[in-house]
């Protein structure tokens, strides 16, 4: 694999996987067919393309205990959830060999079965999400799933540029990118949600040490309330046209499902951006979180678990950040002295209740220009809905 390849940081345990198969999917079609979930599509492309490096498939038994208990694969590299492959248990028989994997009716790749076991789904929950509760979305996953894991290395025959074709990159893309910029240090951005002062402050604190930010947002499956991703990619182009150095930005979609895992999903989405040729990456107040299961900073803290370097990324830790209508700025506790009454802080419920009302968010909350595109899809969405 060349220089530029590899990029100035090298992918998670030191090799840039792709299973990118060039083979016509008809070839196989004889082999029995294993039907993916959008969740489960979106781990074969990531494991594919190298997102999931050093992954060549999905996990086998001691790497899935080993992640489960003890956040490293067995081999002992740093991996903080299993990435995993399941089947109703009276469907396992069928899946002993070579599995022809489907999306939709259409054959996508293929998994060479190394071996089945059945996972223990409690233990997963409770160590992986800190809670059996099912009413959590990434423990009601795991609920539903079938009984037996399919374990064994992938293929991929074609990779599918989504529904943001022109954002959807490789890691053997990016890694590219930015060694034809000349960008030696990278810092990576990761939301779910739409983009506001507070992130655009964190971004651009990061760019006057960093040479380009790589803004990443999800656009895999997420929870039926959060803000698609059509509009929250829509809301970056207007902000980056005309708020961010062109030269020093690149856009690009991760897509990965949200598994709502919180401190955990932090280490994954840290080696996934480290694997994209990344060597910094923020991490905010309550990333990957859902309802009250985590602690404000528990996705930061989390990092202490491993040495220093073992991670093989920087990790950027901010506190959370609001307007201060006397400070006149974006600020943090650390660097406000005003108390509560002087602070503009929005919660996610707040932000969807003024954009069903149709008023307009603040500008000290939001540009102007992100604020219409939200408005306006609120907008369409009640017109629908009428």
């Amino acid at each position: 694999m060349s220089q530029w390849s590899q990029g100035r940081i090298a992918p998670h345990g030191g090799t840039l996987v792709n299973r990118l198969l060039q083979a016509d999917p008809r070839e196989y079609a004889h082999f029995p067919a294993l039907e993916l979930s959008e969740r489960s599509y979106a781990d074969l492309e990531l494991i594919a393309t190298g997102v999931y490096s050093p992954l060549e498939g999905f996990l086998g038994e001691a790497d899935y205990k080993s992640v489960v208990e003890h956040m490293r694969l067995a081999s002992g590299l740093p991996w903080s959830i299993p990435i995993t492959l399941s089947v109703a248990e009276a469907e396992a028989p069928r899946y002993r060999s070579t599995v022809r994997l489907t999306r939709k009716g259409e054959t996508v790749g293929l998994l060479e079965v190394a071996e089945q076991y059945r996972p223990d789904k409690q233990k997963e929950a409770l160590e992986v999400y800190r809670t059996t509760d099912p009413a959590h979305p990434g423990v009601a996953a795991i609920l539903s799933q079938g009984e037996v894991n399919l374990a064994g290395r992938v293929s991929l025959f074609r990779l599918d540029r989504g529904e943001f074709p022109e954002h959807h990159y490789t890691p053997l893309e990016t890694r590219r990118i930015f060694q034809e910029r000349g960008w030696k240090t990278v810092v990576a951005f990761q939301t779910r949600n739409p983009i506001h002062r507070a992130h655009e402050y964190l971004h651009k604190v990061a760019l006057e040490h960093i040479d380009g930010l790589f803004l990443n947002p999800l656009v895999g499956a997420t929870k039926a309330d959060d803000v698609p991703a059509q509009v929250r990619m829509e809301a970056y182009r207007v902000l980056l046209a005309r708020y961010y150095p062109k030269e020093r930005v690149l856009l690009g979609v991760y897509p990965a499902a949200m598994r709502y895992a919180g401190p955990r999903e932090a280490i994954l989405h840290a080696i996934s951006r480290k694997n994209y040729g990344c060597t910094h990456f923020i991490v905010g107040r309550d990333h990957a979180g859902v309802g009250s299961y985590y602690g404000t900073y528990d996705a930061q803290e989390i990092f202490g678990a491993f040495a220093p370097g073992e991670i093989g990324i920087h990790i950027l830790k901010f506190e959370h950040t609001f307007y201060c209508k006397t400070c006149g700025s974006i600020v943090s506790a650390r660097t406000c002295p005003h108390d509560g009454a002087h602070h503009l802080i929005l919660s996610g419920t707040r932000v969807r209740e003024l954009l069903r009302s149709g008023a307009s968010l603040p500008p000290e909350f939001t540009r102007p220009e992100v604020a219409e595109v939200l408005r306006a899809a609120y907008r369409d969405e009640a017109v629908r809905s009428a």
